[in-house]
């Protein structure tokens, strides 16, 4: 598929025709498991009986989302590519059970019945601009990743506890918005490493660095939504 680099080579800046060509293959896998999780989410929003039974697996769920799509980043270098991408589409595929909950939910409880939409729209303006940021500007974004990071599970961290003790709807926003100004920063540090090749001197491989560039892309794309999607659709402010 990439002929002619070897891993000796990969640590060194591609060509711009080679990083166009990471870039195309991490957002092309990126956009086909966005498609899968929207389709899987549309069809459990159209079915209330569904969107209850899944509702009631949540924690089951949330924990195996979240030991897939860290077992795929963590072992991304043992993994075959195409072992690695079928799992991403299994973890796209569950995303979009929790997905079609959230959307069903602010969809029809909301203040806002446009929420999911305008979600939607702002998310990807959100995340495209960031991505061509990280495409285009000369300065280096190596430095916000581990502080982005730390922010991202300290977000976590900090939804868990207001969820499970604090229930206030102030912090609920705050943190939503936090988390938009987050996985937005972390879009462009994640498609400059892309494009930098960063990912295929980590992995080894081209096609491994495309999956791994790809998830990193699509939970940073999501994670933008569902929080866009708690600011319009009002949070825990009802």
């Amino acid at each position: 598929m990439y002929n002619n680099y070897s891993p000796e080579r990969l640590g060194v800046r591609p060509t711009a025709q080679l990083a166009n060509r990471f870039l195309t293959d991490a957002f092309v896998w990126m956009f086909l498991a966005v498609l899968l999780s929207g389709m899987v989410a549309w069809m459990v929003q159209s079915n209330q009986s569904l969107v209850l039974q899944i509702a009631d697996l949540r924690m089951p769920l949330f924990i195996a989302q979240l030991g897939l799509g860290l077992g795929i980043q963590l072992g991304i270098r043992r993994l075959n590519a195409s072992v690695a991408l079928v799992l991403f589409f299994a973890y796209a595929g569950l995303m979009g059970l929790t997905v079609g909950v959230w959307v069903w939910y602010y969809g029809t409880y909301s203040g806002n019945p446009m929420s999911v939409v305008q979600a939607f729209i702002s998310a990807s303006a959100a995340f495209g601009g960031a991505a061509v940021y990280g495409i285009v500007t000369r300065r280096s974004l190596a430095s916000m990743g581990a502080i982005l990071f730390m922010g991202a599970w300290g977000l976590f961290v900090a939804f868990l506890i207001n969820g499970l003790l604090l229930h206030s709807s102030t912090i609920d926003l705050m943190l939503s918005v936090a988390g938009v100004v987050i996985f937005t920063a972390l879009a462009a540090w994640t498609t400059q490493r892309i494009s930098r090749g960063d990912f295929a001197a980590m992995t080894g491989s081209m096609e491994k660095a495309s999956v791994y560039g790809a998830i990193m892309l699509y939970i940073e794309f999501i994670n933008i939504f569902l929080m866009l999607l708690r600011i319009f659709g009002g949070g825990g402010r009802r």
